[in-house]
């Protein structure tokens, strides 16, 4: 008669071990970026967004290989409101302009804007909340107030007032648009590195350079940022599209690229007069438009996914 605490254990031939879990020494663990890259390899949600981007870089740097219309060329008041016909195949527009060489020209100038605007984000971002996070004290107080100041103004309304200043009213271009979004955009960018700066600084292998005699400005350029850089570039990868929408919404309201410069927002409230009688017009650029930043925004949830430290655990 076994006692009440006994357990059962059942002889091991009863149970034998039908496989084990094959365990790779000969190769070294993966970064975090090689994880990264090997999820995203998988991810339809990745391989469809880059390949969308990938043609409109194509398209933004090489506009003459689907377009050999310039698309100022040709606009001619018999065509208004035209429909498609053989080389023109969106039509053309209340001027007489062709649609589909306007939208394939338009994407150079949106591209443009928004990586020129990520660029200088991270620049002044990265910069100022890195050494906010790292050095903190007094340093981190006066970037945080800085921050708030701007913070305070939305991007699309900070914008309209800045762009009423002679030095930007006068001097329309690219750059100009390029410079006011990154003067509003850069505090998120900068809370973020900020955050992600002080998670790392307190890790063992910064100790440790730190024992070796390694300065705190090497430390925080070599150790640091490079493991602080995984939020930060799912960041930057989602305001791309933001800023895209943004420079198309200053053009829209006459503000933003010059007339000059081809641009989705120009052409979109050039179609107003149109909206009712021909709403094709407005559709293509708004179309190209919407497929820009959704491609942009696709591909910042799938680095998202790839480089969130939970799902790597899962």
């Amino acid at each position: 008669m076994t006692s009440k605490n006994s357990h059962f254990v059942a002889p091991m031939e009863e149970t034998p071990l039908l496989a084990t879990d094959a365990l790779k020494t000969d190769q070294a663990p993966l970064s975090l970026w090689a994880d990264a890259w090997r999820k995203l390899r998988r991810r339809p949600l990745f391989i469809i967004s880059a390949l969308l981007i990938l043609a409109l870089t194509v398209i933004a740097l090489f506009p003459g290989l689907l377009s050999t219309v310039a698309p100022n060329d040709g606009c001619e008041l018999a065509n208004s409101e035209a429909g498609p016909s053989a080389g023109h195949p969106f039509g053309f527009t209340f001027q007489g302009c062709d649609i589909y060489s306007r939208v394939v020209h338009g994407t150079q100038a949106s591209l443009s804007v928004g990586v020129l605007s990520v660029i200088c984000v991270l620049i002044v971002g990265v910069t100022f909340g890195a050494l906010a996070g790292f050095y903190g004290g007094w340093l981190d107080t006066v970037l945080a107030r800085l921050g708030d100041i701007f913070f305070a103004l939305p991007l699309i309304l900070g914008a309209l007032v800045i762009t009423q200043l002679p030095a930007f009213r006068t001097n329309k271009s690219v750059w100009t648009v390029v410079m006011v979004i990154a003067l509003l955009a850069w505090p998120q960018m900068a809370r973020i590195t900020r955050g992600a700066v002080i998670e790392v600084r307190n890790a063992d292998f910064v100790t440790a350079a730190r024992a070796l005699g390694v300065s705190r400005f090497g430390v925080l350029v070599r150790h640091v940022l490079p493991n602080a850089l995984a939020p930060v570039i799912v960041l930057a990868t989602l305001e791309l599209g933001v800023f895209i929408v943004a420079e198309a919404t200053l053009s829209f309201l006459g503000i933003g690229l010059p007339e000059g410069v081809m641009s989705w927002g120009h052409d979109i409230a050039a179609a107003q007069s149109s909206i009712r009688t021909e709403p094709e017009i407005m559709l293509y650029p708004a179309a190209a438009l919407s497929i820009t930043v959704l491609s942009f925004i696709m591909l910042g949830d799938a680095v998202r996914d790839a480089l969130d430290p939970k799902s790597r655990q899962r």
